[in-house]
């Protein structure tokens, strides 16, 4: 058989993968729909913990920055906002639970079907230069239009909430 090495990586990886598939559960089978914001930013920011285990702390950073910090307190202002709004306490149902789980389930299995299809593979290679340094290059030369274009629509996205947000003359 396999000799399994448990490393820091390893076990890791492990404890977060437990962490992301619990909060992601957590996150459709919650009846409070504020509950699930919180789960869903454990969610996210245990992504940003996968991207640490990867060595791409830039990713991790604004993982935590961007989703974990600004898209879940934009979500939970929005849930304020409406409920306000509404005047009554906002909740959800999950009505295709069993529809869910069974392509939940299939994914799952083809998943680790592929999983366990695929060579094992070594070590990763040691990390050399700035991968912040890399990425940024990159984001302003090679893929500047779709960085751009993306920021475009962020703004087109935020000028329709707002307009949907303005009070009823």
């Amino acid at each position: 058989g396999r000799g399994v090495i448990v490393t820091f990586a390893v076990a890791g990886f492990w404890g977060l993968a437990v962490v992301l598939v619990g909060a992601g559960l957590a996150v459709v089978l919650s009846k409070n729909l504020f509950h699930s914001v919180l789960w869903l930013a454990l969610a996210l920011v245990g992504t940003a913990g996968v991207f640490l285990l990867l060595n791409a702390e830039f990713l991790a950073a604004v993982q935590v920055l961007l989703y974990a910090g600004g898209v879940v307190t934009v979500v939970v202002f929005a849930i304020v906002v409406t409920e306000k709004l509404v005047g009554e306490r906002l909740s959800h149902t999950s009505r295709q639970l069993v529809g869910g789980g069974g392509a939940a389930a299939i994914l799952l299995a083809l998943l680790v079907r592929a999983i366990l299809r695929a060579p094992v593979a070594g070590p990763p290679p040691p990390v050399t230069g700035d991968l912040t340094r890399v990425l940024g290059e990159a984001l302003l030369t090679t893929y500047v239009l779709p960085f751009e274009l993306l920021g475009v629509l962020l703004l087109a996205g935020l000028l329709a909430a707002s307009y949907f947000a303005r009070p009823e003359d």
